[in-house]
């Protein structure tokens, strides 16, 4: 049987109702639907890889490849990639024909997987395939309805109970703090990483997409977050 890989990881494709495939990671950059509009796309290139891989199973008209995110490994999200039977594939998933495959996603991968290209690596020494999503997981989660009323006191104080009640719990898992350096007339808040967020290699993301959203959102006087830490003193980061 042939074998998939994504990025640094491989996946078999098997033909099996359990979808045959492995969690694997991947990279940045649409075929599905449920019988129309097209979820994530698909290259010639990998397309005639993938039929090849299929044509190796003993009925491959009856299997379709199925696509689903299943969690998250820092910036980017883990995926699942296998042949999966036609018939036993639910209401629950999206589909789309692209020439002799049909490509599945279920419902709850659909928008991650959005704008999403399957396609062969550009490094030709590089085997397998690649997933090139311009979706990323967002790594704070959302804040909890309220939270900016629940707040008090100055600006100063809002931020530090923001980050301390809402912000830090999640950077602990992590091994990593975020604490306020200051906050200018104008509202540019100076926000300082430290423990495995000095350093880290994603901690720049988390705090652009993460915690500069939830204090913009909680706190109205703020008008940007800036990054004042010295990442290149960070010795122990949790992500490298």
């Amino acid at each position: 049987m042939g074998e998939m890989s994504i990025d640094r990881e491989t996946a078999p494709l098997a033909d099996g109702q359990d979808g045959g495939a492995g969690d694997v990671s991947a990279t940045d950059g649409s075929s599905g639907s449920s019988e129309a509009v097209a979820v994530l796309t698909i290259t010639p290139e990998a397309l005639a890889n993938v039929l090849d891989i299929r044509s190796q199973e003993d009925d491959p008209g009856s299997l379709a490849l199925r696509v689903a995110i299943t969690g998250v490994a820092g910036t980017e999200f883990r995926y699942e990639l296998g042949f999966e039977e036609l018939d036993s594939i639910g209401d629950d998933h999206v589909r789309h024909q692209v020439d002799d495959l049909v490509v599945v996603v279920p419902a709850d991968s659909v928008e991650q997987l959005q704008g999403a290209v399957l396609d062969l690596p550009r490094d030709a020494g590089q085997g397998g395939m690649v997933i090139r999503n311009p979706n990323r997981p967002d790594p704070m989660g959302s804040l909890p309805p309220g939270v900016a009323d629940e707040l008090n006191g100055s600006v100063t104080e809002r931020i530090e109970q923001l980050l301390r009640d809402h912000i830090n719990p999640g950077l602990a898992a992590h091994g990593g703090y975020a604490s306020l350096v200051g906050v200018t007339d104008d509202g540019v808040v100076s926000v300082l990483m430290g423990g495995g967020c000095q350093g880290c290699s994603v901690s720049a993301v988390t705090l652009s997409e993460g915690i500069r959203r939830m204090i913009l959102e909680a706190i109205p006087e703020a008008t940007d977050v800036v990054d004042a830490t010295d990442h290149s003193a960070g010795t122990s980061p949790f992500y490298t």
